[in-house]
């Protein structure tokens, strides 16, 4: 669950959206987001997975009427891997390249199409000069500034990319100039798109069996990185500028005055604890029992975002460095996302003595987040398919495992295409926002609003054992009313402000933008089709009958195993 949780998003998200949102200040809404939102749904999805021993879809036989959010939780979660597989093909590709010296991106070698505007200095700007005879001539401005003045309006900026970024978007990429202009199947990117699924695939061919075991390192080598790293950067020169903007003096508790920090705060853990895919769902239904889910669920909701803490030092201290190497402000080497991991952070490991080594460090860290997530991502799909189709496909797990890895590659070949960021941008945009909260405010309102909190509540003590009111009180606050409010708000609140997305300069054309929209529509519109056909289906004789009919419990819902069952599911 660790592995599954702890994430990119770690690396690449929290330590820009913290440097953003004031600094130090920003761990007051995130700690208060975490207890009021990330807790409350871990500990829900840990407890009702590990209960029925049951994937997301078959898990609401709890709730029949609402079977559809398990559903939606698959078809998300299946974009997502689809999608995500991409960046696991990205660091392979950069871990590869980090086996050469210099290293690729350190200058602009013309061996894998560096332009002319490619430069490791920022160009000098021009100058539209007005000659005395009526005449214009541009001229550079670090010239004219020692003989006279440019004048108001006359200045022309003079475009340039660092030798990182050009390599992102023309080695690796080969990016094209808008979603229009497909282009073709990028080979080595596609190439290592098929290496990551051979991995996933084999590591996935027994179930939670094997997976579990390669997930030991998967999800601990990234911590053996980043203390490595931790260590080099805080020995570096100008390593304190990067830790002061990123936790230090330069904390801005101004800042919490504006609604925008808190809800970033409240979508960063709500992604980050991986709520509302099914994926928690799934790998606590293999738990035993009797396992303590309360303990997994403070032990992964606090090692995730110490994780995320820890990481920003990481990065900071050598951005830092960067920027001191460079004589620029934090400001304009921070980045977040594709530009942090892709841009920003490899430009810095080329300041550093053998950057070669800590290149390959860096990636293969990146390749480790990448791939246990993804282990439980296509885990989650899978368990979804045998316990709807457990009889023919219960002795056909390998099979099953190798089809699902092909087809998600075959569908994955849009990424690699030279149009392939824009695609992965859009997926990334439109199917983990809206609908990761609809889905955690439904499972909020069927489990403990019409399953009913108390009922949950002693399911929960038959398997941990009973507890005091005390103990259930937070739980019952926050799963009744502190939750499902904040998730309504930011739900309601990113609707509200939604604007088109972009990558970078480049806006999106009308009809990408309505393919997004129907990716949204078509992974949501399960949850009414299935509540309509279950109130359909049910006994009664007027709607309200059917309606409370559809959302009674099946009759063999309860613990798998006879021998748990007890007196209740008896």
């Amino acid at each position: 669950m660790i592995g599954c949780a702890v994430g990119l998003g770690n690396i690449w998200r929290f330590p820009y959206l913290a440097y953003k949102n004031g600094g130090g200040a920003f761990f007051i809404p995130y700690t208060l987001m975490l207890l009021l939102v990330g807790m409350p749904m871990c500990f829900l999805e840990s407890s009702v997975g590990q209960f029925a021993s049951l994937g997301p879809v078959a898990v609401w036989k709890v709730v029949p009427m609402l079977q559809g959010v398990g559903i939606t939780m698959v078809l998300v979660i299946s974009l997502t891997d689809i999608s995500y597989c991409c960046i696991i093909a990205y660091s392979l590709f950069y871990l590869f390249a980090s086996f050469q010296s210099p290293l690729p991106w350190a200058d602009c070698f013309s061996w894998w199409g560096a332009d002319e505007n490619c430069s490791r200095m920022p160009k000098d700007s021009m100058c539209n000069l007005t000659l005395g005879n009526g005449y214009f001539e541009i001229m550079n401005t670090t010239w004219l500034h020692a003989n006279k003045t440019c004048s108001s309006g006359s200045e022309i900026y003079v475009h340039h990319q660092s030798p990182s970024e050009q390599y992102w978007d023309k080695a690796v990429l080969r990016r094209s100039s808008s979603m229009d202009d497909t282009g073709k199947i990028i080979w080595y990117l596609a190439f290592c798109l098929l290496l990551a699924w051979l991995i996933i695939g084999a590591a996935l061919f027994k179930g939670i069996k094997s997976s579990g075991k390669v997930v030991y390192f998967t999800a601990s080598f990234p911590y053996v990185v980043l203390i490595i790293l931790l260590i080099r950067g805080a020995t570096l020169e100008g390593a304190h500028k990067g830790i002061d903007f990123y936790f230090g003096s330069q904390s801005d508790f101004s800042k919490l005055l504006h609604a925008e920090v808190w809800k970033d705060a409240a979508t960063q853990i709500f992604f980050s604890i991986s709520v509302g895919w099914g994926s928690l769902i799934t790998l606590s239904s293999y738990n035993k029992f009797h396992n303590n889910c309360y303990r997994d669920t403070i032990i992964v909701c606090v090692v995730n975002c110490a994780t995320s803490v820890f990481a920003g030092f990481a990065i900071f201290s050598i951005l830092g460095h960067m920027a001191h190497v460079q004589d620029k402000p934090i400001s304009e080497v921070a980045q977040s996302g594709f530009g942090l991991a892709f841009i920003a952070y490899p430009e810095a490991l080329i300041h550093l003595p053998w950057a070669p080594l800590w290149s390959i460090l860096f990636f293969f860290m990146l390749l480790t987040l990448g791939l246990d997530t993804q282990f439980a991502g296509l885990e989650t799909v899978i368990t979804a398919l045998l316990d709807q189709f457990s009889k023919i496909l219960h002795l056909k797990r390998l099979y099953l495992t190798n089809g699902m890895c092909l087809v998600f590659y075959f569908l994955g070949l849009i990424f690699v295409t030279e149009a392939g960021i824009y695609w992965l941008n859009l997926i990334d945009y439109f199917c983990t926002g809206w609908i990761l909260v609809t889905v955690a405010l439904l499972e909020l309102i069927g489990l403990s609003w019409i399953y009913g909190i108390n009922r949950f509540i002693m399911d929960i003590e038959m398997m941990i054992g009973r507890k005091n009111w005390l103990f259930w009180l937070w739980w019952r606050v926050c799963w009744l009313f502190f939750s499902p409010s904040l998730l309504a708000i930011i739900l309601f609140w990113s609707l509200a402000t939604f604007s088109t997305p972009t990558y970078g300069p480049v806006e999106y054309p009308q009809w990408a933008i309505a393919v997004g929209w129907c990716l949204v529509i078509f992974c949501i519109m399960w949850i009414p089709i299935v509540a309509i056909i279950r109130v359909i289906q049910a006994e009664g004789s007027t709607l309200c009958q059917k309606i409370s009919a559809a959302c009674t419990s099946a009759p063999d819902w309860g613990p798998y195993l006879e021998q748990h069952r007890g007196e209740r599911y008896g």
